[in-house]
């Protein structure tokens, strides 16, 4: 058996010996170099360690000033991030923006608010159980997603709000060789508050490059009675212009779920109705490795009077590939009536975080909105 580089582990595979040298970066050890974790006298957590001396929990967070961008990792390849863990204490999700840069590039292949990269993205903690990413009881956010490196990797965070934050992270990183086919991880923020009428929202544009499309997340709100999910993801692949490749039947559908994810609508048929007492009409939340609708955020009769919705699509066994461009849209479109009888085309809060791997150099990205437009209200 020989060994093998320690990309793409996987229970198939995890006994395998390979010469990859695990790291790890933390505010415990800001290199991630071998043998210097733990070794902190001064930071956050000193004032609780006192009388307990080095190697006591002296440093488990960095504290981020408004308008300060800090760097969490600047790691020098080849290697791979294989996990990051991050919990946000104070400020906005959406005022914390992760931009992760590859190799030489200026410009970031990763621009996201924290809690929108972490399928959180309305200030509000929702559980999330899936292979590519799971935020557990806490507000603990994991992401699994490979990132491979060649050259050089760096994350940072830059704190956009009025308030300073505490930040808890650990990055997991391998240094191996990298295969010539390996691509790099992109990730982009979008926000489109509200969709205007008949127009699309566009997850991703300008990609140039070959690659595939790895997955969707979207935080929805609703700005209409009625449901919400009828509009059609669209991927235009290589040179597509006025009709796509691939075409969705429903934003449902492609989120892994079906009948307005209403089990009472879909479960309570006439003969149901006729024989024993209905199921209750709502929505249902669920988490699974590939999709889920792991928030709903209802209203309370006061100020809380929109629906807000947080949906996630990992195309991990069945990635969109492309060799040369892609362009991805979704519809913001409804139903006029309760029954169903007409589309509705909405006027919608819709915010995405796209996410790909492919090759370098990638287009620079759109610039990211002020605070204020990203803010949730």
């Amino acid at each position: 058996m020989e060994a093998f580089s320690g990309l793409g582990v996987h229970l198939g595979n995890l006994s395998w010996l390979s010469p990859a040298r695990s790291r790890s970066i933390s505010a415990e050890n800001f290199t991630g170099e071998a043998g210097r974790g733990g070794m902190a006298v001064e930071g956050t957590g000193a004032a609780a360690a006192r009388g307990l001396g080095q190697g006591w929990k002296i440093s488990p967070s960095v504290a981020i000033e408004p308008g300060e961008t800090f760097i969490l990792a600047d790691i020098k390849g080849p290697g791979a991030i294989q996990q990051m863990w991050m919990a946000q204490m104070f400020g906005k999700w959406r005022h914390a923006i992760i931009r992760i840069y590859w190799d030489d590039q200026e410009q970031p292949s990763v621009e996201c608010p924290i809690g929108d990269f972490f399928a959180n993205g309305w200030e509000t903690y929702a559980r999330v159980s899936s292979l590519a990413v799971c935020v557990n009881p806490g507000r603990a956010f994991n992401c699994y997603w490979e990132m491979p490196f060649r050259r050089r990797a760096r994350v940072t965070i830059e704190n956009i709000g009025e308030a300073r934050f505490l930040l808890y992270y650990q990055i997991n990183y391998v240094l191996t060789d990298v295969p010539a086919a390996a691509a790099y991880f992109h990730a982009q923020f979008r926000r489109t508050n509200p969709v205007p009428y008949k127009s699309d929202h566009t997850i991703l544009d300008g990609v140039k490059g070959a690659g595939q499309y790895v997955g969707t997340y979207m935080a929805r709100g609703a700005n209409n009675a009625g449901w919400w999910g009828e509009g059609e993801i669209k991927f235009f692949i290589d040179g597509d212009a006025d009709f796509p490749t691939i075409c969705g039947t429903g934003t449902e559908d492609y989120f892994g779920g079906a009948y307005n994810f209403d089990v009472g609508l879909a479960e309570s048929t006439v003969r149901d109705l006729m024989l024993h007492p209905p199921i209750p009409r709502a929505y249902v939340e669920f988490n699974s490795p590939y999709a889920g609708l792991p928030q709903v955020i209802r209203p309370d009769g006061l100020y809380r009077s929109q629906q807000r919705f947080g949906l996630y699509r990992w195309h991990i066994p069945d990635p969109v590939r492309f060799s040369s461009d892609l362009r991805v849209t979704i519809q913001a479109l409804g139903w006029r009536t309760p029954h169903g009888s007409r589309y509705l085309p909405l006027q919608d809060d819709i915010a995405t975080v796209a996410f790909w791997y492919q090759t370098l150099p990638a287009a620079p990205f759109p610039p990211l909105p002020d605070r204020d437009y990203l803010e949730v209200i």
